[in-house]
């Protein structure tokens, strides 16, 4: 249930019209996983697959019953960017999504291989955490065809160095998965074969956790990068107080009194 999408081999069928750009499943409960599903093209972002990911992270969104989500690329890579051919005549940024990654409670870990560009690799950025095999490459390479990266700078700049943000931005380089982890693009790389599982057993550990205290945590995150350190203090005070209501957290300070494993209401349900 838990392999990864083998790549297309020569004498496999191509994607046919009818199959759905964007595959949604869940893998067992609470945790689910969408596939980017335009393999011979290395999953680029038409305009019609960015629509299909955005209906799929707002039902997510929306639904209690799911407190992970992976994002992952069938075939070769993870993902190319915005479809190029299709920019010659229209064009959405597809901003909207990203902010949707930001906005939505449930985290989000991109599961990558093969290669991460343009947009892409912004993906990568705005997803809350990263897992990416060995031979991964991720750029931003809209410089080689005249057009500077400018929405994947904004998910970019905020989560590497920016010197390093601006070579890439500039150079439109590929960059490694152990260069990416160094400059916090990603938070674990692994061989191939081991991505899938690497990447659910970190959705576990999140499952395993009280949702009350994910779903706040992850909007305050956001909330206060974005603040002066007065404002997000006071965020941070508002927000704590709320948690401190939560059931889980009342079952977890008086499981730390009384030296026991906390068992948390949420954990359960999944």
């Amino acid at each position: 249930m838990t392999d990864l999408i083998e790549p297309l081999e020569a004498n496999q069928p191509l994607q046919q019209e009818s199959d759905p750009l964007v595959l949604s499943e869940m893998i067992e409960p609470g945790l689910a996983r969408l596939t980017l599903n335009r393999p011979r093209l290395f999953n680029a972002l038409s305009e019609e697959m960015l629509l299909a990911l955005q209906a799929s992270l707002d039902s997510i969104a929306g639904n209690p019953a799911i407190r992970a989500v992976i994002l992952q690329g069938a075939g070769k890579a993870f993902c190319a960017g915005h479809d190029l051919k299709e920019m010659r005549t229209a064009f959405s940024n597809g901003s909207s999504l990203m902010i949707s990654l930001h906005k939505m409670p449930q985290p989000v870990i991109a599961q990558v291989h093969g290669i991460a560009t343009a947009a892409g690799c912004q993906l990568v950025a705005m997803a809350d955490l990263a897992v990416a095999s060995q031979e991964a490459r991720f750029a931003v390479s809209g410089i080689h065809y005249g057009l500077f990266c400018s929405t994947p700078s904004v998910g970019l700049s905020r989560n590497i160095l920016r010197k390093q943000a601006m070579e890439m931005l500039l150079t439109g380089d590929f960059i490694d998965a152990q260069e990416a982890k160094k400059s916090g693009l990603v938070n674990h790389v692994v061989p191939l074969e081991d991505l899938s599982r690497v990447t659910v057993t970190l959705a576990r550990k999140i499952l395993m956790k009280p949702e009350a205290a994910v779903r706040m945590g992850k909007q305050l995150f956001y909330a206060q990068l974005e603040m002066d350190i007065v404002q997000a203090y006071k965020l941070a005070g508002q927000t704590m107080a709320c948690n401190m209501l939560d059931p889980d957290a009342l079952e977890g300070l008086q499981a730390f009194v009384d030296k026991r494993k906390p068992e948390w209401v949420t954990a359960q349900r999944v």
